[in-house]
């Protein structure tokens, strides 16, 4: 639990730090949760790369494309909800924190030039921090596969 609990901090304030580094949100809620599935359950397939980083960049792509179709309402962000759950079990990249991630990117619309770079840059140094994290505690070793 303390493991857990220590990769936690680390992994998130890193991704505050850099983004206070760049000038940039890194940190948005869905990826505290991604952060509780790689570092509190890290042998669970939603914790492995592929669906932390795949999922998240994948649910944010059909948030982008409801927002283009829809807008901003919350009609479609709970459309947007359903439909990248769909997408990630469809890719085989399950990470429920991304529905959240695809929600956030339909309500706000955020410019997809800028946030996709830094949703996968943050969802990488998440799982970075698990590869480390999993090097310095006993027990299984992380990630489970990486593909």
């Amino acid at each position: 639990m303390a493991a857990a609990t220590a990769a936690a901090v680390a992994g998130l304030v890193a991704l505050v730090g850099l983004g206070f580094l760049m000038g940039q949100a890194l940190l948005i809620p869905p990826l505290a949760a991604s952060a509780a599935l790689v570092y509190g359950a890290p042998a669970l397939p939603p914790a492995q790369p592929r669906s932390v980083i795949g999922g998240q960049l994948l649910s944010a792509c059909v948030g982008f494309a409801v927002h283009a179709v829809a807008g901003s309402s919350l009609w479609a962000a709970a459309v947007v909800g359903g439909l990248a759950l769909g997408a990630v079990i469809a890719a085989r990249t399950p990470h429920s924190p991304a529905a959240a991630t695809a929600v956030i990117v339909a309500l706000t619309g955020p410019d997809v030039f800028l946030h996709l770079p830094l949703l996968a840059l943050a969802s990488a140094l998440l799982v970075l921090v698990g590869v480390l994290a999993a090097r310095l505690r006993p027990g299984p070793a992380y990630p489970a596969y990486w593909w």
